[in-house]
């Protein structure tokens, strides 16, 4: 059992673009550690770290909102590029700030919102790219290294990001962040894309993005997707409470390895990149993962041992991934890539406000009673609706992917 690296050794722009990003992310997730720590040690409050999202929220969704029309009318390459430059910028002002002896928390929460607009522009942009890169029949080990991406930085990166803010200051992690962004502007200008880039027509904004809502809404599949993980998400994510669970066991640089728990499950599934492919009901796999992920979460919260909360950690962090490796297989299997950058901004506006949300909703729960009734109570809730949206969307429940079928009597036939 291995993971297929076949779109890595087969496909030079796919590669370029996801070795960019593997190295890029590396750094922003140093630098997402970083940020609630450097919150919480200048107010020593779970809800200040929680207002961190909610600051961050609405710029981030107008942008995704605009960023999708425009990542399906303009050259995505070039918008990365331009994207991945500002949010640089904005990493060199937290570098910056951070060398004083006092950092400013104004600065923090202003940059921290101006980058979250700025990767509402982004990551509509990257989708869409991505799926352009792509053979269809790559899309599924395209998917599994994703996941393997997230999970092998998540493991890695924040543990990093603890050390360095407990031994070397906030700074130089932040610092080490500024670096990705630039090996991943390089690998950026290395993509031959001119085949993909479509010629321009006048954008007409609003009935782009009608077009884009109307596709969605009219997909139970596709629809059901982004709900699940909003619920999910907005419900059980437990991040914002992580600095004060780390003071809680003792050791700041704890703080690194609850974000790594999360990624240790992850890094098994895209073993599976083979048995996903062949799985035609995704509907149900993604929603049984994601009260399986509730369950997780609710279990973290309920112990005290820290080292068996690690376990239950990484047991919602697999669930999470496979419901991510799934979702990611319907976006990039149905989806027109004409459109896929509107649906690739809905998709951000799910996957992204839910754990903004999460943290809002984690810290200040956690502020009026205990930072473990806010998992318990949270991971309780994610099983409740998550449980409501399979029987309010049957026909996302019933979702098979009709290909597997056809290929399936295919090889019965053959046989």
């Amino acid at each position: 059992m291995k993971i297929d690296i076949s779109p890595l050794t087969k496909n030079k722009n796919f590669r370029y673009l996801f070795l960019g990003q593997f190295v890029s992310y590396f750094g922003t997730l140093i630098s997402v550690t970083v940020v609630p720590l450097q919150v919480y040690n200048l107010t020593h409050s779970s809800a200040m770290v929680g207002l961190i999202s909610i600051v961050e929220l609405v710029p981030m969704l107008l942008a995704a909102f605009l960023g999708g029309a425009l990542a399906d009318h303009f050259d995505r390459k070039k918008l990365l590029v331009v994207c991945e430059f500002l949010m640089a910028v904005g990493i060199g002002i937290l570098m910056i700030n951070s060398t004083f002896s006092q950092p400013s928390l104004v600065v923090i929460f202003i940059v921290s919102a101006l980058m979250q607009a700025i990767n509402g522009f982004h990551r509509p942009s990257m989708d869409s790219l991505g799926q352009a890169l792509l053979l269809r029949q790559e899309i599924p080990a395209a998917a599994a290294l994703q996941s393997f991406k997230f999970g092998f930085v998540t493991l890695f990166g924040p543990s990093i990001g603890g050390i360095l803010i407990s031994t070397a200051g906030a700074h130089v992690a932040y610092a080490f962040d500024l670096a990705t962004f630039v090996f991943s502007i390089i690998m950026l200008c290395s993509l031959k894309t001119q085949h993909l880039v479509r010629e321009k027509n006048k954008l007409k904004l609003a009935s782009s993005l009608i077009e884009g809502l109307k596709y969605a809404v009219k997909r139970q599949e596709i629809l059901g997707t982004y709900i699940i993980d909003l619920v999910a998400m907005g419900l059980a994510f437990p991040v914002a409470l992580f600095p004060a669970l780390s003071h809680e066991w003792g050791q700041t640089k704890k703080i690194g390895l609850l974000y790594s728990a999360l990624a240790v499950g992850s890094l098994a599934v895209p073993l599976f990149s083979g048995w996903a492919a062949k799985v035609q009901k995704q509907g149900q796999v993604i929603i049984v993962a994601a009260a399986l992920w509730g369950i997780g979460i609710a279990l973290f919260g309920m112990v005290e041992n820290f080292w068996l909360a690690l376990v239950f950690l990484a047991l919602a962090g697999f669930a999470d991934t496979v419901s991510g490796l799934f979702r990611s297989m319907i976006w990039n299997q149905t989806i027109p890539n004409e459109i896929r950058g509107r649906m690739a901004g809905l998709e951000m506006m799910s996957y992204m406000t839910g754990p903004l949300i999460g943290n809002a909703r984690a810290g200040w729960i956690a502020s009026v009673t205990s930072n473990h009734f806010s998992l318990i109570f949270g991971g309780f809730m994610c099983v409740v609706f998550v449980s409501l949206t399979a029987v309010l969307l049957p026909h996302f429940w019933k979702y098979a992917n009709r290909e597997v079928r056809i290929d399936a009597i295919s090889i019965a036939k053959d046989g």
